[in-house]
């Protein structure tokens, strides 16, 4: 007789509390992705049926530090779903502190025009365009296959002709100006003792700066100036031991710079201004 749904989420929490924090909530998420239906749905009704034949195969690789988002192919994002695949960081909410803080400058009329710098999935851009139904804008990324993946996000979200995606090296070749810069560059110094969850699975190019940490910032600092249009927002996430040095590095460039933390009280990100 199959093994019950419920049964095999009792067996797989037990194998996985010893390299996850989360191990009920994962073998959950697994499962309704191998039955192929919402989490919720499956905890309202659909404990008591055969858990599916490849539910090991998934908890398994999450036994070996493998992301769930990687695993499912999905993560949630401010009010929006993202497809992910190891090409791109995996979104997550800290980074939602830039969106905050946009919401906060511009309120409900919004930006016009959005840039994200380094936009991997195209989570910070597609989520302001979700925010702000009149807005457009553009991702750039020096992946191809990261913007492959945000051009298909940005498809399923039904904004194609509201976002537009760039093969680049931050802003070098781009002359418009934007109401709204986002960026989540690489900020981990290159020594830094990092998981296997992260280190073994996401790009490093998406993670990594430089023995400081700050090389993307240096070259930020000497372009993003000239993107940000009279009374627009420029919002940079950072890591939480950063924000002197950041900001230092936009204030001798000219911008006016302050810091905004996340919900835990972290310095999240740089917020500049022209």
């Amino acid at each position: 007789m199959a093994e019950a749904v419920a049964a095999a989420l009792r067996r797989a929490t037990a194998l996985l509390v010893p390299s996850s924090d989360t191990a009920r909530l994962d073998a959950e998420l697994l499962m309704a992705h191998a039955l192929g239906i919402d989490r919720g749905a499956m905890l309202l009704g659909g404990l008591d049926g055969p858990a599916p034949s490849g539910f090991d195969g998934l908890v398994d690789r999450r036994r070996a530090h493998e992301p769930i988002a990687y695993i499912i192919g999905s993560r949630d994002f401010w009010t929006i779903n993202l497809l992910v695949t190891p090409a791109v960081l995996i979104p997550r909410p800290d980074s939602e502190t830039l969106i905050e803080a946009a919401v906060e400058h511009f309120g409900a009329v919004g930006p016009q025009r959005v840039i994200d710098l380094g936009t991997g999935s195209g989570a910070l851009l597609l989520a302001a365009l979700a925010e702000w139904r009149e807005a457009s804008g553009l991702g750039v990324d020096a992946s191809p296959a990261a913007l492959a993946v945000a051009r298909g996000n940005g498809e399923r979200l039904g904004f194609e002709g509201r976002a537009q995606w760039r093969l680049g090296d931050w802003a070098e070749g781009i002359d418009e100006r934007f109401d709204l810069l986002l960026c989540n560059p690489p900020y981990v110094s290159t020594d830094a003792p990092l998981g296997p969850e992260v280190a073994d699975h996401e790009p490093a190019s998406a993670l990594f700066a430089g023995v400081d940490g700050l090389d993307a910032y240096r070259r930020l600092a000497t372009q993003i100036a000239r993107l940000i249009a009279p009374g627009g927002l420029g919002a940079i996430e950072i890591g939480a031991d950063q924000a002197d040095s950041v900001a230092a590095l936009f204030a001798a460039a000219g911008l006016t710079a302050s810091v905004r933390r996340d919900l835990a009280e972290r310095d999240r990100a740089i917020l500049v201004k022209p």
